[in-house]
């Protein structure tokens, strides 16, 4: 296959394709081999163009050469026949058809040479406008990989960063949950030693007859005064 067949094969079938191609590494830089092989060569078909034109000009200018040659010559046959030289007249029409069977040749070659220019002229015209068609859409497969890497690697960042935040504020929740369970545990300890201190107080109150003793005989003492 050639390089112009496999450029346009790789970039056939439009946007389906170049989103294929964006995601394959390999084939891109397969794309930017044969892009660089299609330019050399559409070099190689000016080059070749320039050699062509000047052969055309060359091939031009001897028919011409050629042409003036036959009417020149053709005037020297009319003024010899004037004048009854045959024999003149004969040698000059020899050279005349000589003249005119370059001319055949001069002119068939010439014509080849036209068709040739012509149609290495509208090839070449056509290739330059496939192959900048082709550079756009290889710099719009370049720009869109570029972008989907720089939007992974934000997108990673961002991933990254959300997972520091959540275990940063896991970490968080589990300090004040220990917090917590401390700061009650305290709390927990503070009431227990309070209400030990309390009755203790009590008893030694109770020991040296500052608080009565509140014995069930003494409530039922209190409810009967009460009642009278």
């Amino acid at each position: 296959m050639s390089v112009w067949k496999k450029l346009f094969t790789a970039i056939k079938g439009g946007a389906n394709e170049v989103a294929e191609t964006v995601a394959d590494s390999q084939a891109l830089r397969i794309l930017d081999q044969e892009m660089r092989e299609a330019k050399d060569q559409l070099r190689k078909s000016e080059e070749s163009l320039t050699t062509i034109l000047a052969k055309q000009k060359l091939a031009d200018q001897k028919t011409k050469e050629l042409k003036a040659s036959i009417a020149e010559h053709e005037n020297y046959a009319m003024q010899a026949m004037e004048k009854g030289d045959e024999a003149l007249a004969v040698e000059i029409a020899e050279k005349i058809a000589e003249f005119e069977g370059s001319l055949a040749t001069e002119q068939g070659m010439l014509d080849q040479l036209n068709n040739s220019v012509r149609s290495l002229k509208a090839s070449i015209k056509d290739a330059k406008l496939k192959l900048r068609q082709m550079q756009t859409q290889v710099d719009n497969i370049k720009a869109t990989a570029s972008l989907h890497k720089a939007q992974e690697a934000v997108s990673s960042r961002h991933l990254g960063a959300n997972s520091k935040m959540k275990t940063a504020a896991e970490s968080l929740q589990r300090i004040q949950e220990k917090q917590k369970q401390r700061a009650a545990e305290i709390d927990a300890a503070n009431d227990l030693a309070s209400e030990e201190d309390g009755r203790g107080l009590q008893e030694r109150l109770k020991a040296a007859g500052i608080m009565e003793n509140q014995s069930a005989q003494s409530v039922l003492e209190r409810l009967k005064a009460k009642k009278q």
